[in-house]
């Protein structure tokens, strides 16, 4: 099975078609899998890019295959170092990015950390907040329940980096003030629940300077053509250098 082993970490990942790369981030808060794209997504990005592009899933740390130990340092800049992490692995320059629930706060801190790495993102439902911290947490309470063989993951370390995660309303992940200057182009579609604000899609669409919005698509009828705007903006941004 293929890992990256990085530091004490160990990420499972799988790919996917072949062409211009995909880095895919499956819903699921901090238990997100691989095996969720098959089970649980709204659809499933292994299967629907696949004759287009090279998909890279991966498992985040602490969740499925994929293993590290956990401190009170950690927060969203941990993930990201794996998936930066993984992307040099592969030998991947430049790539797209495609993330449902958890998958957008990921994608614009990837963005915001290597940007001339993402040559475009869609972010499905992203998940964030709308004004402050009420103590709302359940996906992180539900992988907090569910880890097992983290002796090192007091109580108080979970609790700190779960302060770490959540500090910020919007997106989780990156400002406001970061997402008027992002120049990545983005498309949005947007969510309809507490967990995934439509508020915070809205948002966000507004506030990116290069970005298309799609406000309805879960339905069984909308989203047949939602699917079809996937591929087109994809293929639309591979970089000229990737079609020779």
């Amino acid at each position: 099975m293929p890992f990256l082993k990085r530091d004490n970490a160990s990420i499972y990942y799988e790919e996917f078609g072949a062409g211009y790369p995909v880095l895919l981030f499956a819903p699921g808060s901090l238990g997100s899998t691989i095996e969720i794209w098959h089970r649980s997504a709204a659809f499933d990005a292994t299967v629907e890019l696949a004759q287009e592009f090279r998909l890279i899933a991966l498992d985040l740390r602490n969740a499925g295959k994929s293993w590290a130990p956990i401190t009170e340092n950690d927060g969203w800049h941990t993930y990201t170092q794996d998936h930066v992490a993984l992307l040099d692995h592969l030998g991947i320059e430049r790539t797209h990015v495609l993330g449902q629930c958890i998958g957008g706060p990921l994608s614009m801190s990837l963005i915001q950390a290597q940007p001339q790495r993402v040559s475009a993102a869609v972010l499905v439902q992203p998940s964030g907040r709308v004004g402050p911290d009420t103590g709302r947490s359940g996906g992180f309470d539900r992988w907090r329940e569910a880890l097992t063989g983290h002796p090192e993951a007091t109580p108080e370390v979970l609790d700190r980096m779960r302060a770490n995660l959540y500090v910020n309303d919007f997106v989780y992940t990156v400002t406001r003030e970061f997402a008027r200057t992002c120049q990545t182009p983005l498309l949005v579609l947007a969510g309809n629940d507490e967990a995934h604000p439509y508020a915070i899609s809205e948002e966000l669409a507004h506030l990116a300077p290069n970005v298309e919005f799609i406000p309805e698509w879960k339905t069984e009828s909308a989203l047949p053509a939602a699917l079809k705007r996937i591929h087109e903006f994809l293929q639309a941004h591979v970089p000229a250098t990737a079609r020779a």
